[in-house]
C-alpha cells in the first residue's frame, strides 16, 4: 500500500488523493493497525492534501473503535480549530465515544444538540445512543429513546438495528430485543439471517435452548436458509449446555443440507464431548472430521488433553501431547498449562515441574499461570510450605506473582490454621504492590473463625471495610458462623436481616449456620422456627443440608417422631435423603431402643445404594443382640461381607468356599477390635455365624 501511495503522489495531483488516503486509513483500521492509520492521516498535510471532515471522521472513528478516546477528542478539537464544520458522522462518532466511556447521558445531550448545530438526526446516531443506554443497563431510558426515534419517523435499516439488538442479546436481554423487533416489524422492516442468528445466540446464552431450536426451525419459514454461522451458533449453545448428542444431530443436518462444517463446528463438538467426560466420542468425531479434511489445531488437542486428564487417563494425555510435539506443532503456553494442570490435579507434581523445565528446551517459557497451577496443586495436597518455596523460586527467576498466587497460599495456610504464615504472605503481597481482594480477606476471616479467634475476625472485617474492599455473601456467612460459634445466635439472626437489607440474597449456608447455632445452644424451638421461616418468609428453598441439620437436632433430642416427619417431608418435596440423613435416623432409633425402625432404615439405606459405615452397622447389631435377635444380626454381618466392606485378610483367601466361611468371622472380629460392637454381641454372633441353620437363612431383601 505504501508503495502504491508513493507512486500516486509522484504522478497525481495530491489535492485529489483524499479518497485514496481515506481508503488506506480504513484498511489499516480493519487490520487493527491504528498507528499506521494515524500516520497516513498525519502525512496528508505534508503532501499538500488538506484533510476534510471525511478524513477527520475516518481517523477519529478508528481511534474510538480501539479505545483511544482522548486522542480522538484532541483530533476533534484540532478539526474545530481549523474551522472545519462537523457533520452528522462527526456527532455520531462522538456519541459513540461517550457511550464507550460509560457516559450515555452525555451522549444523549449531544444527540439532542445536533439539530441546533445544523445536523439532521438519523437512525445511526439514535441507535448509537440507545446502545449506550442498554450497555449501562438503563433499559427504561433506552426504550423511551427508541420509541422517540420511531415517533419522529426515523427508522433504522436492518444493519443498524442488528447492531443494537446484538448488544441486548449479548447482555442476555432477549425479551427486550423481541420488544424492539416487534416495533420495527410493524414499520415494515424485514429481519435478515443475521438478525435471526443474533437471537439464536442470545437464547443459547440464556440457556433457553427450546426457544433457540424453535427459532432455528422457523428460519426456513421466514424464507431464509440457515448458513454455517446459524448452525454453529446453535451447536455451540447446545454444547455449552451439555447437549452434545443433540449438537451432533445438527452437525448431520448441516452436512445433509450441503453445508461444510468448519474448524469451529468440529472443535465445539469435540470440546463439548471432552467436558462431559466422553473422550471416546470426541475421538470418533475428530477422526471422522480428519477424513473429511479437517486439520486438528491447538484448540482441538487442548480439549482432548483436558478431557483425558479429567477422566484420569494421564498416560493417554501425555501420549497425545508427545504425538503433537512429534508432528512438529509448536505448542503454546496454553497447551502446556492444560497438561500441567492435569498432572497437578492428580498429584503428579514432580511430572508437572519436569514439564515446566522441558518447555524452555522446546522454545517456550512457563508463565506465572504455570507456577500458579502447580502452587494450587501443592496447596490442595496440603504441601503449603512447598508451594511457598515454589513461589519464591518463581520470583527468583523473574516471574511476578499475581493475586491468584498469593490468595492460593493464604487460603492454604488458613485451612491449616497456620495464621502467622498467612499474615506473612499477606504482607509479602502488599510489598509486591498487589491489593488484597474479597477472596483474600475471606480466606483470612475463615481461618480466624475456624481457629476460634472471634475478636480478630471482627477486627479483620473492620480493616477490610476501611480498605474499601466490598464484602460478599461468603464474607457475611463467615461473620454469621463466627457469631454462632461465640454463642451470639441472636446477633447472628440480626446480621441475617442486615444482609437482606443490603440487597444481598441470603442462601442456605446463611440459614443453615444460624439454625445449627440455635440447635447447638439447645434452643430447638428457635432452630425450627427459623427453619420454617426460611421458605415462608425469606423464599429460600430447603436443601438436603438444611433438612439434615434439623433431623440431626431432633434425633439428638430423641424426638424421632419429628425427625421421621421431616425425613418423609424432605422426600415428598423432591429432596432426596443422602447417606448422612439415613445415618442420623438409624443412630436416633438405636439410641431410643427402637431397633425395628433402625434396622429397616439400615436396609433401605443399602437398597438406595448407600454403604453405611461400620459404626452404623455396629449400632444396629448391638441393638439386635440385646434383644437376642441373632438371625437378623448375623444377616447384617453377611450384608457387610456381601457389600465388600471387609478387612484385607479376607481378600488374601483365594478359594471361594473357604472365603464364604471365614469372611463373616473375620468381619466380626474386626468389628470387635475397632470397638464397633460390644463383647456381648461378639459372643452371641460368633455362635450364630457357626449355626448351620442361620447360615441357610436368606439375606434380607434389598441386599
Amino acid at each position: 500500500m505504501e508503495n502504491v501511495l508513493m507512486e500516486m503522489r509522484a504522478n497525481v495531483d495530491n489535492s485529489l488523493l483524499e479518497g485514496v488516503y481515506i481508503v488506506a486509513m480504513r484498511n489499516y483500521g480493519r487490520e487493527g493497525k491504528v498507528q499506521e492509520a494515524v500516520d497516513v492521516f498525519e502525512r496528508m498535510d505534508f503532501y499538500n492534501c488538506e484533510p476534510s471532515v471525511l478524513s477527520y471522521n475516518t481517523a477519529m472513528n478508528i481511534l474510538v473503535e480501539y479505545g483511544y478516546f482522548k486522542q480522538a477528542h484532541k483530533l476533534y478539537l484540532r478539526m474545530k480549530d481549523k474551522g472545519i464544520v462537523s457533520d452528522v458522522y462527526t456527532f455520531t462518532i462522538r456519541i459513540k465515544s461517550f457511550c464507550r466511556t460509560k457516559r450515555p447521558h452525555a451522549a444523549l445531550r449531544l444527540l439532542n444538540n445536533m439539530p441546533f448545530q445544523g445536523c439532521e438526526l438519523n437512525a445511526v446516531a439514535y441507535c448509537t445512543a440507545i446502545s449506550g443506554f442498554y450497555e449501562e443497563d438503563y433499559q427504561v431510558e433506552a426504550y423511551e429513546l427508541f420509541n422517540m426515534m420511531l415517533s419522529m419517523g426515523i427508522f433504522p435499516d436492518i444493519a443498524t438495528f442488528n447492531k443494537l439488538i446484538n448488544i441486548l442479546c449479548r447482555k442476555g436481554h432477549v425479551q427486550e430485543s423481541e420488544k424492539l423487533l416487534n416495533k420495527v416489524l410493524k414499520k415494515g422492516a424485514c429481519p435478515n439471517l443475521f438478525t435471526l442468528n443474533i437471537f439464536i445466540q442470545g437464547l443459547c446464552r440464556k440457556g433457553a435452548l427450546d426457544g433457540a431450536i424453535s427459532l432455528f426451525d422457523s428460519v426456513t419459514r421466514e424464507g431464509l436458509s440457515p448458513d454455517v454461522v446459524t448452525y454453529n451458533t446453535l451447536i455451540c449453545g447446545l454444547c455449552k449446555n451439555s447437549k452434545v448428542v443433540e449438537a451432533v444431530n445438527y452437525l448431520h443436518k448441516m452436512v445433509n443440507k450441503g453445508l461444510e462444517p468448519d474448524g469451529f463446528t468440529y472443535n465445539t463438538i469435540i470440546d463439548g464431548f471432552c467436558k462431559m467426560g466422553m473422550t471416546q466420542e470426541a475421538d470418533k468425531i475428530m477422526n471422522d472430521a480428519i477424513f473429511k479434511g479437517f486439520v486438528p489445531d491447538e484448540f482441538t488437542y487442548g480439549s482432548l488433553i483436558n478431557g483425558l486428564c479429567q477422566d484420569g487417563d494421564i498416560d493417554r494425555a501425555l501420549a497425545l501431547f508427545n504425538e503433537v510435539l512429534g508432528k512438529g506443532i509448536k505448542c503454546s503456553i496454553g497447551l502446556y498449562n492444560t497438561l500441567i494442570k492435569g498432572l497437578s490435579q492428580h498429584g503428579l507434581i514432580l511430572e508437572a515441574l519436569q514439564l515446566m523445565n522441558d518447555m524452555s528446551e522446546k522454545g517456550s517459557s512457563p508463565d506465572i499461570w504455570s507456577y500458579n497451577i502447580v502452587i494450587n496443586g501443592l496447596c490442595k495436597m496440603g504441601f503449603v510450605s512447598d508451594a511457598n518455596n515454589l513461589m519464591n523460586d518463581a520470583i527468583g527467576k523473574g516471574y511476578n506473582p499475581d493475586i491468584f498466587t498469593f490468595n492460593t497460599l493464604i487460603d492454604g495456610y488458613c485451612k491449616q490454621l497456620k495464621l502467622d504464615n498467612a499474615i506473612e504472605i499477606l504482607n509479602s503481597m502488599l510489598i509486591h504492590g498487589i491489593t488484597p481482594d474479597v477472596i483474600t480477606y475471606n480466606s483470612v476471616l475463615n481461618g480466624l473463625c475456624k481457629a476460634g479467634k472471634s475478636e480478630d475476625v471482627m477486627e479483620t472485617f473492620k480493616m477490610m471495610m476501611e480498605k474499601g474492599c466490598v464484602p460478599n455473601i461468603i464474607t457475611y456467612n463467615i461473620l454469621v458462623e463466627n457469631l454462632c460459634k461465640a454463642r451470639k445466635v441472636n446477633e447472628a439472626l440480626d446480621l441475617l436481616e442486615e444482609i437482606r437489607n443490603k440487597g444481598m440474597a441470603l442462601d442456605t449456608v446463611s440459614f443453615g449456620t444460624v439454625i445449627s447455632g440455635f440447635s447447638n445452644n439447645g434452643d430447638l424451638d428457635g432452630a425450627y422456627q427459623l427453619f420454617r421461616k426460611m421458605e415462608q418468609q425469606y423464599n429460600v428453598c430447603h436443601t438436603v443440608v438444611t433438612y439434615n441439620i434439623m433431623i440431626n437436632a431432633f434425633s439428638e433430642k430423641l424426638d424421632m417422631h419429628m425427625a421421621e416427619k421431616l425425613f418423609h417431608e424432605m422426600r415428598d418435596k423432591g429432596c432426596a435423603p443422602d447417606s448422612y440423613s439415613f445415618r442420623v435416623m438409624i443412630d436416633g432409633f438405636c439410641k431410643m431402643g427402637n431397633v425395628d425402625s433402625g434396622y429397616n432404615f439400615l436396609l433401605e439405606k443399602i437398597k438406595k445404594g448407600f454403604i453405611p459405615s461400620l459404626t452404623t452397622f455396629g449400632r444396629v447389631i448391638n441393638c439386635l443382640s440385646v434383644q437376642h435377635r441373632v438371625h437378623e444380626a448375623v444377616g447384617i454381618i453377611r450384608l457387610i461381607v456381601h457389600n465388600g466392606i471387609v478387612p484385607e485378610a479376607v481378600d488374601t483367601i483365594f478359594e471361594a468356599d473357604k472365603k464364604a466361611i471365614a469372611a463373616p468371622k473375620i468381619v466380626l472380629e474386626d468389628l470387635l477390635k475397632k470397638s464397633h460392637i460390644t463383647y456381648y454381641a461378639y459372643e452371641l454372633l460368633y455362635d450364630g455365624i457357626r449355626d448351620k441353620k442361620l447360615q441357610k437363612k436368606k439375606l434380607p431383601s434389598g441386599s
